[in-house]
């Protein structure tokens, strides 16, 4: 008896499995692209905290050279109110504590893209400075707010350079552009750094007993 042979059929690649193939490698570019922007997003927070710790630890510096002072009170006019509140130009005080800082590369947060970096002291400026100042922060009051990111909100709206009065019912959060607005980072002080959400940020504004004026840049 004769034994029959069976062709194998071949099926071509077909267009649903070209479709299939697109799919699937969107999906995973997709996944991926997130991973690396997750990851891009704590690569930044956790550089802005450095930038912070180091700042902070230069205050305290500032303080202990200069009959425990930080610059705000140190920097005054003839009345005594801070010298540059009314020009806004937050970033004389930091550029004192230049030689505790450093430089000034630290004072921009990688994750603020309406900033560009001072490549030295001689260049600094407001347009490179990521960082709210407290003008009535002081060495003895250890949990106030003394500086942060200066991508303030108030009852949702962003907050404009100039002086920001807060007050304890302030419905004070983070703008989105920023750390994805989520957590932000603010330093007390004592020199502490808080990663800091919109509901932290409204507490720790109402439990500070004193009244505080932040310099936006």
């Amino acid at each position: 008896m004769k034994s029959k042979s069976f062709a194998v059929a071949r099926r071509g690649f077909t267009r649903v499995d070209l479709v299939v193939v697109i799919a699937v490698a969107l999906i995973l570019a997709t996944l991926l692209w997130s991973e690396l922007n997750n990851a891009k997003h704590k690569a930044d927070r956790i550089q802005c905290t450095n930038n912070l710790k180091q700042m902070g630890l230069s205050f305290r510096i500032f303080a202990t050279d200069q009959a425990d002072s930080f610059p705000m009170q140190q920097m005054t006019n003839q009345s005594g109110a801070p010298a540059y509140l009314s020009s806004g130009d937050a970033y004389r005080y930091f550029l004192s504590m230049s030689n505790e800082v450093g430089t000034p590369l630290v004072l921009r947060c990688p994750a603020d893209r309406t900033r560009t970096t001072a490549k030295n002291w001689a260049t600094f400026r407001n347009e490179n400075l990521s960082y709210f100042v407290s003008l009535d922060a002081k060495e003895t009051e250890p949990q106030i707010m003394l500086s942060g990111d200066s991508n303030l909100t108030t009852n949702g709206v962003p907050v404009k350079p100039g002086l920001l009065l807060l007050t304890t019912h302030m419905n004070l959060g983070w703008s989105a552009e920023r750390h994805n607005g989520n957590v932000n980072n603010v330093v007390l002080g004592d020199g502490s750094v808080l990663q800091s959400s919109s509901a932290r940020l409204r507490e720790q504004n109402r439990n500070s007993a004193v009244t505080n004026r932040l310099l936006i840049p």
